[in-house]
């Protein structure tokens, strides 16, 4: 990456061809872990109530990590656990770190229709991950040379919206600001600044509302964007809606390994059933046993996300750039985009 006092972004090499590729990794797969992946931190973080700059940093980290690192030698689960670990300590939201792992992991389970049950905290397969976590951290810390800060574009925009007017449309700063969340799913925000992909989500959504802005001068030109950049930005924000993406993405190296052996859905498909069969043993046992005496540990049994933020500490306050709302429809087909000069 090239270095500076803002944003690093990517060399043409690292375009080009990203470690976990040049290891033989299909680049459409690779796309898709990524994008998954920060589907994950999106979904933890709303669930945990964080500000949306936790997670939009968090986000950008993995993004990063994975063109320094290959998916390969770094399982994505660990890493979406250490991502959003170090964002929250970066953007001065802490949360602990039984948390962040029984959030992920019950979402996880919801995404492959897996029984929802807590993950116990005395078990192996929490420790494993508390382990796995602490050590992406470190690896992501790094490997990117401890250059962690991450500079969002969602102040910008509001700013931007209002010296061009645009705050008392009813659909534009809202799509514009959905832009923004879904671009985190992307390379977009390690090949741009800030400016140039705020800019970038203005165009195209005024372009969708049919909204005219100032081309001459060209409008962009007063937040010191370059209108070609503009325009990609507009043009990978399409393209990403374009996609569907999967529910279910290999988050380990054996799953990794299953995927690229067509074998994956056939082992969800398998634990689910194994899974729920258990659940519901677990359930008839449990209902026809005379209530005993109550184990000292915490209760970690049967659960939901609810009952884990219950035993929660209590969550950080929003931040001003924390609102949020649904994504754009992905399969909505829209009309072409015109050039840099034509508004």
């Amino acid at each position: 990456m090239r270095l500076s006092l803002r944003n690093p972004l990517l060399t043409p090499g690292q375009i080009a061809a990203s470690p976990s590729q040049r290891r033989g990794l299909p680049a459409e797969l690779e796309s898709d872990m990524r994008a998954y992946g920060c589907h994950l931190v999106q979904a933890a973080g709303t669930v945990l109530r964080l500000p949306q700059p936790v997670m939009a940093s968090a986000q950008v980290l993995l993004q990063r990590f994975y063109y320094v690192a290959a998916l390969q030698d770094f399982p994505l689960l660990a890493t979406v656990l250490g991502a959003l670990f170090l964002a929250c300590k970066v953007e001065e939201s802490p949360q602990t770190i039984r948390n962040i792992i029984n959030v992920l992991d019950i979402v996880v389970k919801r995404d492959r229709g897996l029984p929802e049950i807590v993950t116990d905290g005395y078990d192996t397969e929490y420790y494993g991950m508390k382990n796995d976590m602490v050590i992406a951290e470190l690896q992501i810390l790094r490997r990117l040379g401890f250059n962690v800060q991450v500079e969002l574009p969602y102040g910008l925009l509001v700013n931007y919206l209002r010296s061009l007017e645009l705050t008392d449309q009813q659909r534009v700063p809202q799509l514009a600001w959905n832009y923004l969340n879904d671009l985190l799913r992307t390379p977009v925000y390690l090949c741009f600044q800030p400016e140039t992909i705020a800019c970038g989500a203005i165009y195209l959504a005024a372009h969708e509302c049919r909204v005219c802005l100032p081309t001459s001068p060209p409008w962009w030109s007063l937040f010191d964007a370059n209108g070609e950049d503009v325009v990609m930005v507009a043009k990978a924000t399409r393209a990403f809606y374009l996609r569907a993406l999967p529910r279910v993405m290999p988050l380990t190296d054996d799953e990794l390994q299953m995927q690229l052996a067509g074998t994956l859905d056939r082992h969800i498909e398998a634990a689910r059933i194994a899974m729920h069969s258990k659940a519901r043993g677990d359930d008839d046992e449990a209902g026809g046993e005379a209530a005993g005496k109550r184990d000292s540990r915490p209760a970690t049994g049967h659960g939901s996300v609810d009952e884990v933020l219950k035993r929660a500490s209590p969550a950080p306050k929003r931040g001003s750039a924390g609102a949020r709302s649904p994504s754009p429809d992905r399969s909505r087909r829209s009309r072409r985009l015109p050039a840099a000069g034509s508004g």
